[in-house]
């Protein structure tokens, strides 16, 4: 993780403590309790995703895609059943169950209004919805849009199976990749206008290519649209298929680290030997599997990314070279880092600092000083992360 730590990181994650310590009247202790709270709250949110549309649309390669599975995945929602009654299906993320995408049948397949299909389908249970379409949307599909509206619920349109249209375009002289998609949006927004929406946005996906299109637009537009616990939730469960995906899940484990610092500072915290902090490493270790399993560095996601891209899983797992894979990160590594923060700790430059924070980190907080070590080590670990999980992408995708 780097040749060390510096000064101006730790120096910086205590400007950010002793701001929030302000706001609490410099009571560490009420501090981390509010901190613990938000922490459980983001780590244990729900996201319970609703995807309609006609069958033969392709809800259910959508709803693996979104779920970072292939069609012929074990426990895969099965492609190309004929759907004819209101019951739903829930299909749970693999990895991260809090979030559920849920397969509805479309608002046209039996003879009920749109209110009223709603009420079938439990419409609360949901936090948005994608009404999908493979040609074109419908007047049922515009109705369905205006009463989740109405509902404060929101609703994105999607149209699929573009590759499909790509590739029989591709046959024609002159053909202009670009352009076919513009006629493609413009058909369908003009489609959703002459149903009654004046404001259409669609959003055109392959559920075979995920890096492709609007797939990654269409990832990066509903999490902005969601708070905060559930936008980690949606973020945190992407499907890592670019750099800018990965940009966006280390945003939102970067505003978890304060948090987990504060928590590892203090409930079940014990000295670290040779070390001037107090944490707990077990509760670290946790954590930064988790944040590792959320870059897909562990087993499964590389097993499964390995089998999807048709290279050996050593290929991939060798990209992995500054951290682990989730599964090795132990406690001895969780201390080999800490250790690391602290290994220029006799040079001049960090003594001094030690010398001039002293006082005010102990007789004030007792255990704030940890605290700021240990969110600067994750800081790095994420940085390290981030940079893994790109050159494990770069294997996977490169000849």
């Amino acid at each position: 993780m780097g040749s060390g730590p510096s000064t101006e990181g730790i120096e910086e994650q205590w400007e950010k403590l002793e701001k929030d310590l302000e706001k609490e009247n410099n009571d560490f202790t009420k501090l981390t309790e509010r901190t613990v709270q938000k922490l459980n709250l983001l780590m244990n949110a729900k996201l319970d995703i609703a995807i309609t549309g006609l069958t033969g649309a392709g809800k259910s390669s959508l709803v693996n895609a979104l779920r970072g599975m292939t069609d012929d995945e074990e426990g895969a929602a099965e492609v190309g059943v004929i759907q004819t009654t209101l019951e739903r299906k829930q299909y749970p993320h693999p990895k991260f169950p809090n979030v559920t995408l849920w397969d509805l049948p479309g608002v046209g397949t039996c003879e009920v209004k749109a209110q009223e299909y709603l009420q079938k389908v439990h419409f609360t249970e949901y936090d948005f919805f994608i009404i999908v379409a493979s040609v074109q949307f419908t007047t049922n599909d515009v109705m369905l849009a205006k009463e989740i509206h109405k509902m404060n619920k929101k609703f994105y349109y999607v149209r699929t199976k573009v590759d499909t249209d790509i590739e029989s375009e591709r046959r024609r002289q002159n053909f202009s990749e670009e352009k076919t998609l513009e006629k493609i949006r413009k058909y369908c927004c003009d489609n959703l206008a002459e149903a009654g929406e004046f404001h259409p946005r669609v959003f055109l996906v392959s559920s075979h290519y995920w890096s492709r299109y609007d797939f990654q637009s269409l990832l990066e537009f509903m999490g902005n649209e969601l708070d905060e616990l559930k936008r980690y939730a949606l973020k945190t469960a992407f499907s890592n298929s670019s750099k800018e995906i990965l940009k966006q899940k280390k945003a939102a484990m970067k505003a978890l680290i304060g948090k987990v610092a504060r928590r590892s500072s203090t409930m079940g915290a014990r000295p670290v030997p040779g070390l001037s902090l107090v944490c707990n490493i077990p509760f670290l270790k946790e954590k930064m599997r988790d944040f590792s399993t959320v870059f897909g560095l562990d087993e499964d996601s590389l097993h499964r990314l390995a089998k999807k891209v048709g290279k050996p899983f050593p290929t991939l797992s060798s990209a992995i070279k500054k951290t682990r894979i989730a599964s090795k990160i132990d406690n001895e590594f969780v201390q080999t880092l800490l250790s690391r923060m602290f290994r220029y700790e006799r040079r001049r430059r960090w003594k001094t600092f030690l010398f001039h924070y002293y006082s005010r980190l102990f007789s004030r907080f007792g255990r704030a000083k940890s605290s700021a070590a240990i969110s600067h080590m994750l800081q790095r670990f994420l940085d390290d992360a981030e940079e893994d999980a790109e050159n494990v992408l770069a294997k996977a995708v490169g000849n």
